[in-house]
């Protein structure tokens, strides 16, 4: 990891979609993790100050990943655990890429990327206390974690493309998730840039 000025990330920054094989290490993937929903500290019982904002400190994001080329880490989904920092299991069948790539309309760069991120929203969390308006808030926190994606991939050499084109009951399927009590919002790819892109 190099480090970056904010003002050169930012000018930097551009949605990439064409990566190259070269496999991220767990390093650069726990990293991009904790850039995008890492605890920064926990305050008791259950209210967490984190990496990026959330309205009214709800933080009502899940994240799930698509790990096709991470050293040490099988090809498969996970979720990401944000308290312990760490990977759940989800599915490493033969097949999941291919379903999440279906997901988000037969996107070829979903395939061909090294890790896509994939937000869902838990809406309770948000909307015991912003009721209706909770169906706004969590896309702005979801824009706030992708912006974090794009800005933490860049310096470690990687491209990032979000994706806000997928069938939302096709993804809800492939993620074992309601659909409706908690659903996807967005969803980004991240790659190692080739020279010079």
């Amino acid at each position: 990891m190099h480090s970056t000025d904010l003002r050169t990330a930012i000018e930097q920054r551009r949605s990439i979609r064409h990566y190259t094989r070269d496999p991220l290490t767990i390093e650069e993937l726990a990293y991009l993790c904790w850039c995008t929903q890492g605890i920064v500290e926990m305050k008791a019982p259950f209210y967490t100050l984190r990496n990026v904002p959330s309205a009214g400190g709800r933080h009502a994001l899940e994240t799930y990943l698509l790990i096709s080329r991470v050293k040490g880490i099988k090809p498969g989904l996970y979720r990401y655990l944000a308290f312990s920092h760490s990977l759940a299991t989800i599915d490493t069948t033969d097949g999941i890429s291919d379903s999440i790539m279906s997901a988000c309309l037969g996107q070829a760069f979903v395939r061909s990327s090294a890790v896509s991120f994939i937000w869902s929203a838990v809406i309770y969390r948000m909307a015991w206390r912003y009721s209706e308006r909770a169906y706004r808030l969590v896309h702005l926190d979801a824009g706030h974690a992708c912006q974090n994606l794009y800005l933490a991939a860049g310096q470690i050499g990687c491209g990032t493309c979000a994706i806000g084109a997928f069938d939302d009951q096709q993804m809800a399927d492939v993620l074992n998730i309601d659909g409706k009590e908690e659903f996807v919002v967005y969803c980004a790819t991240v790659g190692k840039k080739a020279n010079g892109t």
